[in-house]
């Protein structure tokens, strides 16, 4: 199983978006998958789930649960203040530490507003999934401008369907 994480607690996002867009292409690969929304976090979890409270919060132990379940990711990661949103490293801090992603593959997609498509982003993400023993799939698309080349269903930018695509391919390869 493949599991999507839009990576911001963001209500109605873009990252959201483009993980249902990846699905998608999941799916034109018959490749079921299923997304995990930040959004969808419980709002108290870094108190309920963390450190000393962590496996003891139900509502967070669903998402721990489809984790284990999986054994590759792709990570939608948009780009905050140079990096990436500080509710994807709590998410990823309360995870079992280093069951829930040692040894597992994972994609990582970066967008954002400006010109970088979360390069920062993206590479502080490979440094934390490297450290925790995950294999992190070298090619990583950079979705800059992404109010410009995404509708909120498709990217209309060619090479970026075409990274999009080949990216799914190596995945499932990987």
């Amino acid at each position: 199983m493949i599991t999507i994480i839009s990576g911001t607690n963001r209500q109605n996002s873009v990252s959201a978006k483009v993980a249902h867009l990846y699905k998608s292409l999941l799916l034109q690969h018959q490749t079921e998958s299923n997304i995990i929304d930040l959004a969808d976090l419980p709002k108290d979890f870094v108190y309920t789930a963390l450190y000393d409270n962590n496996g003891k919060n139900p509502e967070f132990n669903k998402f721990l649960e489809q984790l284990r379940a999986s054994d590759k990711y792709v990570f939608i990661i948009p780009e905050y203040n140079g990096s990436f949103p500080g509710a994807l490293k709590a998410f990823i801090d309360g995870m079992e530490y280093p069951n829930s992603f040692q040894n597992k593959k994972c994609a990582l997609v970066g967008i954002s507003s400006g010109m970088q498509g979360a390069g920062l982003a993206l590479s502080h993400m490979t440094d934390i999934f490297n450290y925790l023993g995950m294999n992190v799939l070298a090619l990583k698309p950079k979705l800059a401008r992404i109010e410009s080349n995404f509708d909120g269903e498709e990217v209309t930018d060619k090479l970026y369907s075409q990274l999009l695509e080949e990216q799914v391919i190596k995945l499932l390869e990987f």
